[in-house]
Parts: structure tokens; sequence; C-alpha cells
């Protein structure tokens, strides 16, 4: 796939704030068909109701809302009907469908939430956007004039426009941002949020439980992207305060490829690394470096980031060089929808409507279920207002089960992780031993030095560069 300047830059720019999912066109998730019919089912074939999204009640359904509210709304909010604003980059040219999965969940959530009533009663009108990379200021601006909410968008330049979502006050629950700013914005909240200032390092506290060497023979794999490189950093930095001090062979690639790999590969072996990291996404070029490493000998186990759980990586497995590779997720895998009835329900629900299943979908779904439960419990008095003021109270979110409880009300990251392991073709939980569990403890997540931050924190933890005293603040009563 050809990808240009501006498509490289982003695709690192999504490694380095999406290390709970996979991230690009027909590199993410898997391609999913899991034999749904959009009813969902709990795990064993039985058709549920819909009144349920795994262990989470559902919180859409009828009611009498918009006859109570006596004025008492927002833009984007009628007696009978809900605007809220979602989309992603599917229509860039270089990567064509990038984070396509992230509209095709959000749009089977609201159909799925419609066919119940809506929200106490008010159906759902999603608008869709395609920021296409290069047009998330001008989407931003389509959104303000018209959407109450943006709701499980992801926007990979989405600091472009971050100023003039702040500037027309319009909150969001993204599925994910990937600036500083962004990340970091006063009226945002994320079902599974990824701030400047702190890191999940889970996958790495798992692989020194199951390598007792991990900390001394690990190393991380260098490359010559700036986006790349940034994210190296702030791994580098929180691991150091985690007590991992990685080998630092100088292990460097050239993101745009290598007429060789095998001198790379050579390195790996002669410096005895046996546990090797990259903050690079799965490409033609990192796969060629694993094969090479696989003709030297060398046996070394590698701990991925999440983007490396994908079809297209499984299916690139053939030879077997990928055999000892592993991916820490805060995400239950696809593979455990059997046993995760949340997992099967998004699946379920995307494919009934024949989009796209991958990670990041289920980031989206969940994003959706987070607004949707603090959409609900506004009840008549549906504003902006309110809804930050519920989303500022939830303090543990699995979506249903999706994912590992997470903070989003505090804007804080899962302290659990789970790890898979690609044999051949096919990935399977590996750690811990029960299939849909996660390991957690406080120690999975590190502080990240200040200067990979991106942006300045005021004492709320939010950045100072747009912020303004006109925002919109959680109200406590």
């Amino acid at each position: 796939m050809k990808v240009d300047k501006v498509g490289r830059l982003a695709a690192g720019a999504l490694a380095v704030a999406l290390v709970t999912a996979s991230c690009a066109s027909d590199r993410s998730g898997t391609d999913g068909t899991s034999g749904g019919n959009g009813n969902g089912s709990d795990g064993d074939g039985k058709t549920t109701t819909s009144k349920t999204f795994g262990t989470l009640p559902s919180p859409c359904g009828p009611g009498d809302a918009g006859s109570k509210a006596k004025g008492k709304t927002d833009q984007g909010v009628t007696d009978d009907q809900i605007a809220i604003g979602f989309g992603d980059d599917r229509g860039f040219a270089s990567a064509p469908g990038l984070s396509k999965e992230m509209g095709d969940a959000v749009g089977a959530m609201i159909d799925w939430c419609n066919e119940q009533g809506g929200i106490n009663g008010r159906k759902l009108k999603g608008n869709q956007y395609d920021a296409a990379m290069t047009q998330s200021a001008k989407v931003m601006q389509e959104s303000c004039k018209q959407d109450f909410m943006l709701v499980g968008q992801g926007f990979a330049l989405d600091d472009a426009a971050e100023q003039y979502r702040v500037a027309c006050k319009l909150p969001t629950v993204a599925g994910f941002t990937v600036g500083p700013n962004a990340a970091m914005g006063p009226m945002k909240y994320e079902a599974v949020p990824y701030p400047v200032d702190q890191l999940n390092i889970g996958a790495f506290r798992i692989a020194g439980k199951m390598f007792p060497d991990f900390k001394d023979k690990m190393d991380i794999l260098l490359s010559t992207s700036p986006a790349g490189t940034t994210a190296t950093t702030k791994v580098a930095g929180a691991l150091k305060t985690a007590g991992i001090t990685p080998m630092a062979c100088g292990v460097r690639l050239n993101d745009k490829g290598e007429s060789s790999y095998m001198p790379f590969a050579e390195k790996v072996k002669d410096c005895g690394v046996k546990y090797l990291f990259t903050s690079e996404t799965p490409d033609p070029g990192q796969f060629s470096f694993l094969e090479s490493i696989d003709r030297t000998g060398a046996k070394p186990a590698y701990v991925f980031e999440a983007t490396w759980y994908s079809a297209f990586v499984s299916k690139w497995n053939t030879s077997g060089a990928g055999d000892n590779l592993h991916v820490g997720m805060i995400f239950q895998p696809f593979e455990n929808a059997g046993k995760v009835p949340a997992v099967q329900r998004y699946m379920d629900l995307v494919n009934g409507r024949k989009g796209k299943v991958a990670l990041l979908g289920m980031q989206a779904a969940s994003s959706f279920l987070l607004w949707a439960q603090s959409a609900q419990k506004c009840g008549s008095d549906l504003t902006r207002q309110c809804v930050i003021n519920e989303l500022s109270k939830v303090h543990e979110w699995t979506g249903g089960g999706l994912h590992a409880p997470t903070d989003p009300g505090n804007n804080k990251p899962a302290s659990c992780s789970l790890m898979v392991k690609l044999n051949g073709t096919k990935y399977e939980q590996v750690f811990p031993k029960n299939v849909g569990e996660f390991e957690c403890g406080a120690e999975f997540v590190a502080k990240t030095d200040p200067k990979t931050w991106g942006t300045t924190l005021d004492g709320d933890r939010k950045s100072t560069k747009f912020l303004t005293g006109d925002v919109i603040k959680p109200q406590t009563s």
C-alpha cells in the first residue's frame, strides 16, 4: 500500500496514541466475520434481548422525555430527536478506509439504540463525518453548527480541530484522541483514555512475570520516523520509572524501508537481545525484519503494541517467523467472544450491517455506550452540562465487558492487561491463563516524562493551549 509522508506520520501518530487498539485500514483488527445476524448472542449461541450489552443494562429505550423537557435542552436536541456527530478518516486517499471500523461501529450502535426507542424516547440522528486525515478542522466546524455532542469519533489529526471544538463549546466522548491537546482537552471524555502523563505498561509487567530475565534482556527497536521516535521516547521513560532499562543495542530501521534487513537482524542476535519491543505499526518492512531475525537462528520473544493484533499480521505468519509474537491488550480479543458476551454483541451488530469489525470499532462502541448511559441519566433535562456532570462521575468503565476497567471521569487509563500470542495464523490468550480475565495492579500504570507530553497541563490535568474560562466544567452538587 502506498502511503505518502502525511500517511506515514499519521500512522505513527496513531501508534503513539492507540496502544490499546489497532489503527489503520487493512492493518487493523480482524476481518471479523462472526456469522452473527445482528440480534446479539450470549456467547453460547442463544439470542439475547436488546436490554443488555454484555454486563451493561441498555441505556436505550422508550420514554416521554421530550414532552417533559419544557425547553431545557441544547443545540441538537428536540422533543423527539438527539443529533450526535461521529466519524473517522475513511476517505484518506493514501490509506482508503482508515479507521472505517469506528464509523461502522457507531452507526450500528445508533441503529441498535433507535430500535429500542432511542434515549428516553428521543431517537438518535447520527451526522457522520469523514475527516479524510487532513480535513478535521473543517469537519469540526460543521459539527459545531448542528450536533449536541461528538460521540465515538476518531480523527488522526484531531489537534488541528481542537481550537474550534473548544471555541464552540462542543463536548465529546471520543473513540480515541491522538494529539496531546485533544487528549487532555476540556469537555472531553473517552471510554479508553490515553492521557499524555500516564501510560499503561501492563504488557511489560506481564512479560516480566512470563519471562524472569525480561528486565535484563529486553530492548526497544528504534526508527527514523519522528512519530515512532516520540512513542519510543515515551515508552522508554515510562519503563525507567518501572525499573526496566532497555539494552540499548541501537538497532534503528528506516521507516521508508531497508534494502536488506539482515545486518539489523544480525545486530539483534549479536547483542544478545531475548525480548524485543517496537512502537511501529506492522508493515512489509517490519515483516522482512522479523523474517531476517528468524533466518539468523535467533529466537527472541516479541512483546509488541496492540497494533500487532491484526488479520494483516496473522495472514502474513504462514512461515512461522512471528510465532514468538506476544501482544499486550486491554481489550478482550475476538477469540474470546464465546466467553465474553459484549464482544459477541459488538461483532453481531456490526456484521449485521456488513461493517468492519476491529479493535478500534469496539473502542468506539464503548464510547457510545458511555455517552448513552450519561445522556439517559439526564432524562428530560438533556443538556451538555448535565451529560458532562454524569460523565465526570464515571470512574470504572468496561463497556459491558469489552475491555479492562478504565476511569473516564478522571481521564486515567486501565491498570490491567492481558497477553495474546500468535501461533501460526491464530491468536490465543496466554496470560492470564483463564480466558476472558485480565491481570491487574497499580504497577501497570507508569508516569511519563513531562518532556514527552507535547503540551502544558494545568492543575486539573487539562491542556492550557486552547483553554478559556468559558468552557463547560463538571458541576458537583
